[in-house]
């Protein structure tokens, strides 16, 4: 008698292209997934085990056709800048909003078996502008689509990610970018502001790790346990350079970010999910400055390469 052997489960990322989507994909690899990655252009962090589609979330043919077969559906596919958000608003409910329903709607056709939608702790909050809104619509819309057709979802709440693959619309990247290049950090307010820091790859483990019978239909917090002022992190990142880094506070309207806590009363309650062994902030920092000088080097060695196309008049 022969034992058949059973096939990977399909996952599919939307949104797989960014910063976190590309490392809950390698996640999802690690952990046995049969991966297939959507997103407006390749990503350059594909593995060869994983498969790449270009699309537009917002082509709903497009996002049905992704995900036939899968299993496991992961929608990170969003305008994730908040002060992007804040002057986009129409953008905004566009992409997060009916992209979203498109991923479900994708999803409910495909027989999948778990919906997984990436929101953020700002749902709580007062704060967020239309970014936050646009999350708590999204979030509603997903747990619908389980009243009506059974499909089983997770809702994924992020605090503040960092660490490799991220650019200037990330916080901690901006900072040290910043320190690097220019020898001094400028936040857009007073620095008092908290942040519960957590590490991408940590965050994507939690991502996978959720799969699990028993967080299905769950609201569940993904933030790490370093809590410290944003002044505090800029002073951290200045004691680790090895020149002197200037720390500059611009009393700036930041009206549509939080300061101490993003909670405000909402009904639905979420679950902080935390991992015993974590990435140290000092030691994600040091790794993230690596990764900084490194991708500075070769961009400079590329400008070397590179005749100028541009003109020379004096």
């Amino acid at each position: 008698m022969t034992h058949k052997l059973m096939a990977p489960e399909i996952a599919v990322v939307f949104g797989a292209s960014g910063f976190l989507g590309s490392h809950v994909a390698d996640a999802l690899s690690a952990a046995g997934y049969q991966v297939r990655l959507f997103d407006r252009t390749p990503s350059p962090y594909q593995r060869q085990d994983q498969e790449m589609i270009v699309g537009d979330i917002m082509n709903s043919t497009q996002v049905i056709e992704a995900a036939e077969g899968a299993a496991i559906v992961y929608n990170f596919a969003a305008i994730a800048d908040i002060d992007e958000a804040h002057n986009k608003p129409v953008a905004t409910a566009t992409i997060n909003v009916l992209g979203n329903m498109h991923a479900l709607e994708a999803a409910r056709l495909a027989g999948a078996r778990r919906f997984v939608f990436a929101s953020s702790v700002y749902v709580y909050s007062e704060s967020g502008s239309f970014y936050r809104a646009s999350k708590q619509a999204a979030e509603r819309f997903t747990e619908t689509y389980h009243d009506r057709y059974g499909l089983n979802y997770n809702i994924l709440r992020y605090g503040s990610l960092y660490g490799r693959r991220a650019d200037k619309r990330n916080g901690i990247y901006r900072m040290l970018h910043e320190a690097i290049e220019q020898h001094s950090i400028t936040y857009q307010g007073e620095g008092n502001a908290i942040r519960e820091y957590i590490h991408v790859e940590d965050a994507a483990r939690m991502s996978v790790q959720i799969l699990s019978p028993e967080y299905a239909n769950r609201h569940l917090i993904l933030t790490g346990q370093e809590r410290l002022r944003i002044r505090d992190v800029m002073t951290m990142i200045s004691e680790i350079m090895p020149w002197p880094v200037e720390l500059n506070f611009d009393e700036a309207n930041t009206v549509h970010h939080y300061e101490i806590t993003p909670y405000a009363f909402q009904p639905r309650i979420g679950r902080k999910l935390v991992l015993n062994e974590h990435v140290d902030l000092g030691q994600g920092l040091l790794d993230c400055i690596r990764d900084i000088h490194k991708n500075s080097q070769h961009a400079s060695e590329d400008d070397d390469a590179t005749p100028s196309t541009s003109d020379n008049k004096a």
